[in-house]
């Protein structure tokens, strides 16, 4: 059974890129789903958007890395977007904007990683 279950894991291989756009997918839909939730529901909202920061948080940190192999431009516009998601999750989980630029943001990205980028 192990071995069947290796198997099919091998098969499914993921580039590093599509590894991301996965990652982008489960944090925006986590995001989508938190929008239509109640304000009541305040634990779980914070998880998504959590989730999320967290996320853009360890990109910068991979971007400001000397040796990262990404061009520089690209690096310096991930770190900016990164320290960006962090000020505007404080906004929406403050209640004063809602989920929607963060959303946006990520279908960006995960646009460019699909190779859709206009």
């Amino acid at each position: 059974m192990s071995l069947q279950a290796y198997k099919t894991a091998s098969t499914r291989a993921e580039t590093p890129r599509e590894a991301e756009y996965r990652l982008f997918g489960q944090v925006t839909r986590a995001l989508m789903h938190a929008s239509t939730l109640d304000k009541s529901k305040f634990a779980e909202r914070m998880d998504a958007l959590d989730w999320n920061r967290r996320l853009w948080s360890t990109l910068g940190t991979a971007c400001s890395d000397p040796n990262n192999a990404l061009p520089q431009a690209v690096r310096a516009h991930i770190i900016s977007l990164s320290l960006f998601v962090g000020r505007h999750t404080s906004v929406v989980a403050r209640g004063e904007d809602d989920f929607d630029t963060l959303i946006d943001i990520n279908r960006s990205i995960m646009q460019g990683l699909s190779g859709q980028a206009g």
